[in-house]
């Protein structure tokens, strides 16, 4: 079995929207690493607390542990950054995890269109596609299925488009023309919520989001820092076969 922890960075609405972009990142472990994950990860905190006096307990919220830090604004402004720098800097060591990143460029886009729904789909099919070519690293079973755990969202919608893409998954063929039926067979179960305050493994996917959103639109205290090729850290871990066209596999929509 293959875990898939999802968080988001950027807006997802369309109208009035303060971003121009919406991103979703799935980090992927298969349960066989699950421990070991979690070892690496409370070893990793442990060490941030060392450094720079960060609890256990406080969450790793990149995008507002940098502008909206609250009790965290006891921790310099950069070496907050640091903090961020380092988790990706751990991340990428860890072998066995895969990174998929899913940005959708709002500008543009017709109306109607809804990019929670359609980054949400897209990064689904590339953990179903990615499950059924045997592309993860780390252990494989013949039959391994995956099961996604995500940050508190649109639980009814997201709910709503599993279950779709399970009985009616309409997929373009390669050529552009026509379409393929190809329901989800290894992708199971409904969304699982969790509350990132309690996990670091949704605190992990999150820090790479964020990463991912500055790539592509850093912010002026990102620039500033030239923090913005931070992304790049995780390129060891990155499931660049998601979108082999792009350098660092983001499928772009």
């Amino acid at each position: 079995m293959f875990l898939m922890y999802v968080d988001e960075s950027g807006d997802k609405g369309t109208i009035n929207s303060p971003t121009r972009y919406f991103v979703l990142t799935g980090l992927v472990v298969h349960e066989l690493c699950w421990q070991n994950m979690l070892a690496e990860l409370i070893a990793f905190r442990q060490r941030m607390r060392t450094a720079f006096g960060l609890r256990l307990r406080e969450e790793i919220h990149a995008g507002v542990m940098l502008t909206r830090p609250g009790s965290l604004v006891r921790i310099k402004r950069n070496d907050r950054l640091s903090i961020i720098r380092h988790f990706l800097d751990e991340l990428a060591k860890l072998d066995y995890v895969s990174v998929i990143n899913v940005k959708i460029d709002k500008a543009g886009k017709p109306p109607g269109y809804d990019p929670f729904l359609r980054g949400w789909e897209a990064l689904i099919q590339r953990f179903e596609n990615t499950l059924g070519r045997r592309n993860f690293p780390g252990p494989a079973n013949a039959d391994d299925k995956g099961i996604i755990l995500c940050d508190n969202t649109d639980g009814d919608a997201l709910r709503a488009l599993y279950r779709r893409m399970r009985a009616h998954n309409p997929v373009p063929n390669q050529s552009g023309l026509g379409y393929r039926q190809l329901p989800l067979v290894r992708v199971i179960e409904d969304p699982n919520p969790r509350d990132s305050a309690y996990s670091y493994f949704i605190q992990a996917a999150d820090v790479c989001s964020f990463a991912a959103y500055q790539y592509c639109a850093p912010s002026a205290y990102i620039r500033k820092k030239g923090a913005r090729t931070y992304f790049e850290r995780l390129a060891p871990i990155l499931c660049k076969v998601a979108s082999p066209r792009h350098p660092f596999g983001i499928v772009e929509l």
